[in-house]
């Protein structure tokens, strides 16, 4: 039986072998590596490990687990982040002391003639600096110089007749009753008085004539630069009316305008560093002072004198902005003092120098949530109250 089995076999083989041989060389070369593939396919199938139903779906289920639980661990990290990222939000531009509507400010002082009289000389140009006492413009002293020497000599005339009606008093003292009466006495002495008092007065007009005189020369009255200068030689300068003007350079300060919501965190004497639109570098200084008042516009009288109240949304409650004082107290190299430049104000507390940025952090999110919950976050003694 086997070898009838055997003989079909190798029977089979020769038909095949014949009719492979039979077929082009192509095709014979492609059945071929199909017997090749097919052959490492069957190895392969016998060498691989049968893995039990149960053991597999053990797997599956320990798999599926543990995606459902990376997936509920990323959705609470995604929430706590989102909590601490509004926190954050909250606190930074709610109750943080700082703000982004801060102002360079400066006196400015308007230089006006205390005389008047036609411009002769203009010794300055426009954003000249100047120092105290430097020489801005001449008034023409023609017209000062002639009133000062008929001034002066009408003192020198004032001053000859005092002397005569001293001499002629002092002669009229010492004479006799006889040789004079008392009420001639009286008549000298008095007119003596008067041409000293005529005297006294002369000399005072020439005074005030030799400082006209020197008013001639208008002067700076500080340390600054020369502003919008659009005064020429010839124009006609107008006593008390401010032809020149300079910018204080010892004046400047720094107005940040910050919500009342923010007032419980500011105190006087508090480090700020304050950055210009442009600059990087902070210009460092403190809390001057606060101001104790802004306009309300519900107190301006209407008809007949009656306030005037605008109506109030109560679902929208804007902060009022107050003033407070910056003085400068450090300017980085580079960073110029322009007034009305925009600055962003920054607020540090001082007694968190020493702290670490985390330690700050945590420190204002703290005084912020109090805040938040009612609890007073206001730091005692930080505005100083009338005396």
């Amino acid at each position: 039986m086997d070898a009838i089995v055997l003989d079909e076999a190798v029977g089979k083989d020769d038909a095949q072998a014949s009719v492979v041989s039979a077929l082009p060389a192509s095709v014979r070369v492609t059945s071929g590596f199909e017997d090749i593939v097919r052959k490492i396919a069957d190895d392969h199938s016998k060498d691989k490990q049968i893995i039990p139903p149960s053991e597999k779906s053990r797997r599956q289920s320990d798999s599926r687990s543990m995606r459902i639980l990376l997936r509920q661990l990323a959705t609470a990290g995604i929430g706590i982040v989102a909590v601490l990222s509004a926190v954050a939000t909250w606190d930074l531009y709610n109750a943080a002391p700082w703000t982004r509507d801060g102002r360079v400010r400066v006196q400015v002082a308007s230089v006006a003639p205390q005389i008047s009289g036609q411009i002769k000389e203009v010794r300055v140009v426009d954003n000249q600096f100047v120092h105290k006492g430097d020489l801005l413009y001449v008034i023409d002293p023609f017209d000062f110089q002639v009133a000062l020497r008929g001034f002066s000599a009408v003192l020198d005339q004032k001053r000859a007749d005092r002397d005569v009606k001293e001499l002629q008093s002092e002669r009229r003292r010492r004479l006799s009753d006889l040789a004079s009466s008392t009420e001639e006495k009286q008549v000298y002495e008095g007119g003596a008085i008067q041409a000293k008092a005529a005297a006294d007065a002369a000399q005072e007009v020439v005074k005030q004539a030799e400082i006209n005189l020197q008013r001639t020369e208008v002067r700076s009255p500080v340390n600054g630069f020369v502003t919008n200068l659009l005064l020429r030689e010839g124009d006609y300068a107008h006593q008390g009316t401010a032809n020149v003007s300079i910018i204080d350079t010892d004046s400047y300060w720094v107005d940040g305008y910050f919500e009342e919501t923010k007032l419980a965190r500011l105190c006087v004497g508090d480090r700020a560093e304050v950055k210009l639109m442009g600059y990087s570098a902070p210009i460092i200084g403190h809390i001057a002072t606060v101001t104790r008042g802004v306009s309300v516009s519900n107190a301006a009288a209407s008809t007949q004198g009656l306030p005037n109240v605008d109506p109030v949304y109560t679902w929208v409650r804007l902060a009022q902005r107050v003033p407070i004082r910056i003085a400068i107290d450090k300017v980085p190299s580079g960073v110029p003092l322009v007034s009305g430049l925009t600055a962003t104000v920054t607020i540090r507390d001082g007694s968190d120098e020493s702290k670490t940025l985390f330690q700050r952090g945590r420190a204002d999110l703290g005084r912020s949530l109090a805040g938040l919950f009612g609890a007073d976050p206001a730091r005692p003694g930080c505005i100083p109250k009338e005396s």
